[in-house]
C-alpha cells in the first residue's frame, strides 16, 4: 500500500472515531421554568 492510502485510512479511522466518541457524550441539560407576566390586552374585543 501506498503511504498516502494508508494516511487517508488513519485519518478516516480517527474522524470515524472522533464522531462515534461525541455523540456517546450526555451533553443534554434540564429546561429551565421562567415565570413571565402576560399581557391580555389584546384579548378584550
Amino acid at each position: 500500500m501506498s503511504r498516502s492510502l494508508l494516511a487517508l485510512i488513519v485519518v478516516i479511522v480517527l474522524l470515524v472515531g472522533g464522531l462515534v466518541f461525541l455523540s456517546t457524550r450526555t451533553t443534554g441539560t434540564e429546561p429551565v421554568r421562567m415565570e413571565k407576566v402576560v399581557p391580555l390586552d389584546n384579548l378584550t374585543n
